[in-house]
């Protein structure tokens, strides 16, 4: 398959594939006539693999790593699900830390008339230290 078959069954981008052709993600054979990039159905699988990771918020490390799990029998699930709870772990933390801008936000919010007046206290928030 060339690339542009590999996104559009993978709902990436031609560029985003490439990007993780040239960052050695994954590995598709070089077609030796017109050096264009041939892609196997092994490899569609490892790009679709690696998309759906990223869409879990899984760094290209990240992906790197579950990738090279995905691709050893031998593995043990007690690694996949380590790092899983490793991400969860930080999507909480994330989401913690986007409820406290968000009470801050609806202070400021609640603070601000919202009148034809100048005085706003968002705008002193964003421009006071």
């Amino acid at each position: 398959m060339n690339i542009g078959q590999v996104a559009k069954l993978s709902g990436l981008t031609v560029k985003t594939i490439r990007y993780y052709s040239d960052i050695g993600l994954i590995k598709p054979e070089v077609n030796e006539r017109n050096g264009y990039r041939d892609f196997s159905r092994a490899d569609l699988a490892k790009i679709q693999f690696i998309g759906r990771a990223r869409k879990f918020d899984f760094s290209i490390d990240e992906c790197r790593e579950l990738l090279a799990l995905y691709e050893n029998s031998e593995r043990s699930s007690r690694e996949v699900k380590f790092l899983t709870l490793e991400k969860i772990a930080e999507i909480d933390l994330k989401l913690k830390e986007l409820e406290v801008l968000k009470d801050q936000l609806n202070t400021l919010a609640s603070a601000c008339q919202g009148d034809e007046r100048p005085n706003c206290p968002i705008l002193d928030a964003l421009t006071s230290e």
